[in-house]
Parts: structure tokens; sequence; C-alpha cells
């Protein structure tokens, strides 16, 4: 008979995490916010520190990794200890992986705005940032495993199993995608190029999506569902397959955001098969957490927690029956690079992640304050308020990501464009995005009642700082405890083996196809006329970079007889080799740009679009970018950048960054003077060592090596 003990579980850790919670929830969604009305108002871009390109990273990363970030460490600290019967490993560990987060926020919250990022989605912070997160995350797992380790509950039940996976694969997918090497303390390029990169970042865009959104929410949903229904889990062995079979087939889906890319048709092939087959485990966890309510769906109407959590569960379903069905190619080819693809990931970050939050703190801050929710009424307008929100707010996305598509693929009789000019498919779009707007408000709304809500439960109970428990020591415990219908049950007391084998399974898909995109070269073919960028050109990829210009323009023309009409010939995988990062976006808000320097337009269109769009564009709504006309180009680190490109392989001649700055001089006069004489009138506003002389020179350069005839060897 093992020796009963006596212990506390730490209350003080998930109050923090949860006060972080609501506050930046609430700082992510005023992001959010005020990019939705700048696509219908571009004058709110105010300046460049609040312009769309710099504050839509800003967003994502704040709802992502501050508000879900802090709601799933939050109820993994509550949870873990009750399932574990024991207190976190170690309260020093803890408090450093609190405020170590909260800093990262606070950098990230810094750096974005200042134009500091890879531009890779969901992975924009910097290099140093980058390590802050790699050393915090380090922190988490040590104290999580260590509490593990020192468990009084033999059997591990099914949430910790989804802690693990996201544990590990998180880690996993944020080292491998965050490869760089540093230019300065705040710039650094991607050690992988061209496809190369695209597949590896959508390896980790995919899967940190599944894997930070998904397996840890679904752990809090196997923990707090049963609590708040007061009923068991439906089906323990549909817990085993849905857990396995997830983690499993995730990892493969990557691929499913390149369709019709450069990417090689095997590669896209894998993805889409393998997203179709998420569909199986996917809706197995929704139907296991909505078929645990069987027999309470009376409290279902009556308990706002509930209503929050049956919500966020139909919403997890939604969404994961949607992303495969728009990983078919011939759904993908409607859907993508449209607002159809916003539609689909904010049905599952509103309702799936945002009300499966909501109903954690409904449920868990009385709990704490030892006393009862202070108003169920102001609970229940949340709900309604939030959920009059999501349809606001995804439904004219819909309806806008459909008609955009069927516009820009649609010809006349006589066989050419109905719509040439992209900004007619802008325009008519425009009222869609008012009324998103007004839905993400709503949401927000809600948002603020349930933080006030929260603050008055506090306010009139009581915080209980640690709560005791006991439970006999796990040494003394039987190995088996007679009720081993499952040999999986085995599995769940080893907890080493089990972490080994979950990185087995979530290593094999990328494996499968990341290697061979290095290994057989014939996966990305050369071109010999595609050259490395000049100095200068580099420098206006950095500000095309910095500037965000990705979140809305694309730099992939799929073969499709509407794209190649419009943009011209489609994208060839030898055409991205010297990228690094690669640049192809994932939306269109703008026109692709792919083929930009082919168009035919001259420096002088270019100068006047970037300072006022609307000169050029009437009805635009790019936010304009006179700040490039003042700004003197930094030259300080070219030679640096020169170097490190060499370093991935980029051909420079031997010496080349020694005379760098001067062939980036020389070039900038060039263009200088050419403006000068499109523009006589404006010849005091034209200095060859502004900005927007080196973005007008990136420009210029996209898809130009196609009309070039000789190889690069001979030009360069």
């Amino acid at each position: 008979m093992s020796h009963v003990e006596t212990f506390r579980y730490d209350n003080r850790i998930v109050r923090a995490f949860a006060i972080a919670t609501a506050v930046w929830g609430i700082v992510g969604m005023l992001a959010g916010i005020l990019i939705a009305v700048q696509l219908f108002w571009p004058a709110l871009n105010m300046g460049p520190y609040l312009s769309f390109g710099r504050l839509r990273p800003l967003h994502t990363n704040a709802v992502i990794f501050a508000f879900v970030g802090n709601g799933i460490f939050m109820g993994v600290y509550h949870s873990t200890q009750r399932l574990c019967k024991a207190r976190m490993f170690n309260d020093t560990l803890s408090w450093i992986h609190f405020w170590g987060w909260q800093l990262i926020i606070v950098c990230a919250a810094l750096s974005l705005p200042m134009g500091f990022t890879s531009s890779k989605e969901y992975a924009e912070l910097e290099w140093p940032i980058d390590l802050l997160i790699t050393g915090v995350w380090v922190v988490f797992a040590v104290n999580f495993f260590g509490t593990l380790w020192r468990r009084r509950e033999r059997h591990m039940y099914v949430a910790l199993w989804f802690y693990i996976a996201t544990i590990v694969t998180v880690a996993v997918l944020h080292i491998f995608n965050s490869l760089a090497l540093p230019v300065n303390a705040m710039k650094s390029y991607s050690v992988y190029a061209g496809v190369q990169d695209a597949l590896v970042q959508w390896w980790y865009g995919h899967n940190r999506v599944a894997f930070f959104l998904t397996p840890p929410y679904l752990g809090l949903m196997y923990y707090y569902l049963p609590k708040a229904a007061n009923r068991p889990v439906f089906s323990y062995r549909l817990s085993i397959i849905h857990f396995w079979a997830l983690i499993f087939i995730y990892i493969w889906a990557g691929p499913h955001h390149l369709l019709f890319t450069a990417l090689p048709d095997w590669a896209q092939s894998l993805g889409m098969v393998f997203s179709l087959m998420l569909i199986a485990p996917s809706w197995g966890g929704m139907l296991n957490g909505l078929l645990t309510l069987r027999g309470a769906w009376d409290r279902v109407r009556e308990e706002p927690v509930l209503k929050f959590l049956v919500v966020g569960v139909t919403a997890y379903g939604m969404a994961t029956l949607e992303g495969p069905l728009l990983s078919i190619k011939s759904v993908n080819a409607l859907s993508h690079y449209t607002d159809w693809t916003i539609a689909h990931v904010h049905t599952g970050a509103l309702g799936w992640n945002g009300f499966m939050t909501f109903g954690i703190l409904y449920w868990l801050m009385p709990v704490l304050y030892r006393t009862n929710l202070y108003s169920k009424k102001l609970a229940n307008i949340h709900f309604w308020v939030g959920l009059t929100g999501i349809l606001f707010y995804v439904l004219p996305l819909y309806w806008a990501g459909i008609t955009q598509s069927l516009m820009w693929k649609e010809f006349t009789e006589e066989g050419v464009l109905r719509y040439p000019n992209f900004l007619d498919t802008v325009i008519k779009i425009i009222p869609f995005y008012v009324m998103r707007a007004i839905g993400g408000t709503l949401f927000l709304g809600g948002a603020c009642v349930m933080t006030y809500n929260l603050w008055m439960t506090c306010k009139q109970g009581s915080f209980e700082p640690e709560t005791e428990a006991s439970a006999p020591a796990l040494k003394g415990q039987p190995i088996h405890d007679g009720h081993d219908t499952y040999k999986h049950r085995w599995l769940e007391r080893l907890p080493v083996t089990f972490t080994v084998l979950t990185v087995v399974a979530i290593l094999i898909g990328g494996l499968v196809e990341i290697i061979p995109l290095y290994l057989v070269k014939s996966n990305v073919p050369t071109i010999a006329t595609v050259m490395p960028y000049t100095p200068l050109e580099l420098e206006g990829r950095d500000i095309y970079i910095r500037e965000g210009c990705v979140s809305c323009h694309s730099q992939m023309i799929r073969p499709f007889r509407s794209e190649t009409a419009r943009y011209g010939d489609y994208s060839k995988p030898g055409e991205f080799v010297f990228d690094h990062p690669f640049l192809w976006g994932s939306k269109r808000t703008g026109p692709d740009l792919a083929r930009e320097g082919a168009q035919g337009r001259n420096h002088a269109w270019h100068f006047l679009h970037l300072e006022n769009p609307q000169s050029t564009s009437p009805g635009s709504i790019m936010p304009d970018y006179r700040w490039l006309l003042a700004n003197r180009l930094n030259t300080k680190y070219t030679r640096r950048k020169i170097s490190v490109m060499r370093k991935l392989g980029v051909p420079y001649p031997d010496f080349f960054e020694e005379i760098a700055v001067t062939r980036l001089d020389q070039q900038a006069e060039e263009i200088a003077d050419t403006l000068r004489n499109q523009l006589p009138d404006r010849s005091d506003d034209i200095h060859a060592d502004r900005e927007v002389i080196a973005l007008i020179a990136y420009l210029q350069r996209l898809g130009s090596d196609a009309l070039r005839e000789v190889p690069f060897e001979e030009e360069f």
C-alpha cells in the first residue's frame, strides 16, 4: 500500500495566464479591426508604423500566440496538475515561462510595426526573438515533462497526450523553419530558397496552426468539456484513434497550401490526399466531444459555459471538414488567393479557439475565486453577440471570395478577360469588407463584456492561491490496475516511450516530403537566364519585405488560362532559386507581381503609384508609401547581405561585396535619371539615394529574367 501524500496545486500561475489571455485577446482583436477597416478606408494607414502591411502580421501573432497561446498555457497549467495529481515541477520555471512569453509578445508588438520581419506567415519574428521563443519553449517543456515524471497518477489521461504532441511538434517545426543566417541584430535570410523554402514554410505554417491551435485545444476539450458537463468522455477507444491518426496524418498536409504552384506535383498530391484523410480523425474528435454531452442537452440551454464549448467544438468540425475540401485541386483552383481562405481560417480562429477559450475562462475563473459567475445573463449576451459577430465576419467573406475568383476567371465570348483590370474585382467586394469589420467589432464587444463579467466575478469572490490535495505516491502503486481492457493503457503509463513514438509519428510525413526536394535535383530544375539580384534590387526586396507587401500581393502565376492571360507565363521552380526567403504569398488583395517587370510600366508609374496609388489607379485601396520618397536608403549592411547570400549558395562573383555599394549607386543613378526625364516637373523630388528607387529596381526586376537571352554568368 503506497503512502498518501499531501500537496498543493499552484493557482497563481493559472490566474496569471488567464489575465494575460483576456488582455492580449482584446489587443489582438483591436489590431484585427483596425486592419479590417483599413481595407476599405485606406486613409487609416497612418504612416509606416500603422500601415496594413506591418500591422497584419502583428494581428495574426497577437491572436495566435498572445491570446490563444496564453489560453493554452492557462488550461495546461491548471489541468496538468489535476491530471498528474502533482504541483507543477518547478514554480520558478512556471514564472520564467510566463514572463518570458509576455516578453516575446512585447518584442513582437514592437518589432513588427518597425518592419523587422522575416515575411514568413506565422513565423515573421526575426532571429533574436526566435531564439527567445526556443528558450521559453524549452522551459515550458521541462516544466511539463518534469510534472509528468513526478505524477501520482500512473495513467496518463487523453488530454496529456495532446499536450505532449503539441510540445514536441511545435519545437520541431519552429527550429527547422526558423533556420537562418543573420545579417545584423534584426535582419536575417532563410537558409532555404524558393521552392524548398515554400515547402518548409507551409510544412511549418499548416502544422504550426494545426499543432498550436488544434491539439492543445483538443486536450483542453477532453478535460474541460466533461468537467463542465459533469459527464465522462463518450469513447475512450475513439480518443485513441483520434489522437494517433490525427498527429500522423496532419503533418503531411502542408503542401495543400501550394497547389498549382511551382512545387513538384508529387508533393502537391501527397498534401491533397492526406488532407482528405484528415476528415476522419478530425470528425472523430468532434463527435467524441459532442457525444460527451449525451443526456446533458438540457443543461446546454441553461449554462453559457456549455454553449460556448458546444459552438467551439462544432466550429472545429466545420473548419476541419472545409479545410480538406479546400485541398481538392478543383476547389482550390476557385478558393486560393481569395477571401474564402480568410473566412475559413476565421471559422476556426473565432469559433474553435475563441469560443473554447471563452468557455474555459467562464468555467475556470469562478473555480479559482471560489464563487459563482457574476452574471449568466451577461455571459449569454456575450454568446449571442459573439456568434452574430462570427456570422457577420465569415459569411460576407465567403461571398467575397467566390465573387473574386469568378471575376478573375471570366472571359468574354471573344475569348478575352471580361475584367482585365484587377481593381474591378477589388471595388466589387468593398461592401463585404465593411460587413467583415462590423462582425469583428461585434466579436470584440462580446470579449469586452466577458472581461467585465470575469472582473466582477473576481471582485465578489476570494482567490485561492493554492488548492490542497492528497494522493498515494506513484511508487508502490500496482503496475496493472485491473482495468486493462485496452493495451494502449500500458503505453499511457510510459511517458518517455509515449513521447518517442509521438515524435516518430510526426516526423515521418515531414521527412518523406522535404528530403526528396533536396536530394533529387530534377525537382527544382535551374534556368540559365535567372540571375542573382543586384545589390540595389536586393535592398529593394528587403524594403518590400519590411513593408509587408507579400500580405497583399502574390508572386506565383498558376498554370490557368485566366492567370497567364492576365499576368504572363506561369511560374517555374527555377525562377526562385536565389529567393531567400520565397515571396509567393497566400492572398491577392492586389494583383500578382511575378511578371511585374515585364508589364511595360515605366519607372514614373511606379514612383507615382507608391506615392499615391489612387493617382494611377482610381479607387485603389492600397495605402500610400510616401515615406519611401523621403527615407534615405541604408547601405550600411549591403556588403554583409551579399556575403551572407554567398554563404547560402547564391553565386555572386568572388569579392563582389567589395564593389556592391558602388554597383548599387550606379544603378540607382540610372533609375533616378530616367525618372527625371519621365517626370521633369518632379525633378527636385527625385533622389538616387532614396528607398523608393531601390523598390522600383526590385519591382522592375520581377519577371524580367524570362526576357533575358544570355546566361547570367555572361551578364552579371
